[in-house]
């Protein structure tokens, strides 16, 4: 009986019937630096992919 008792308690105080707090709003700042972000790893990438590119055409070039 007890055992029964002790976890009936314990459903009970899980289950919270209060609203959730409400999402907060993106900021549009972070967004702005989260784009900037995004473009400068995409820049990068291009950068790092036409450097491995002349790389390979001047190992060529020497063999």
């Amino acid at each position: 009986m007890k055992r029964s008792l002790i976890t009936l308690c314990l459903l009970l105080s899980a289950c919270d019937s209060s609203p959730q707090p409400p999402q907060a709003e993106p900021n549009p700042i972070t967004e702005t630096q989260i784009q900037a972000m995004k473009k400068a790893q995409a820049v990068q990438e291009q950068v790092d992919a036409a450097a491995e590119a002349q790389r390979k055409q001047i190992e060529a070039a020497e063999q």
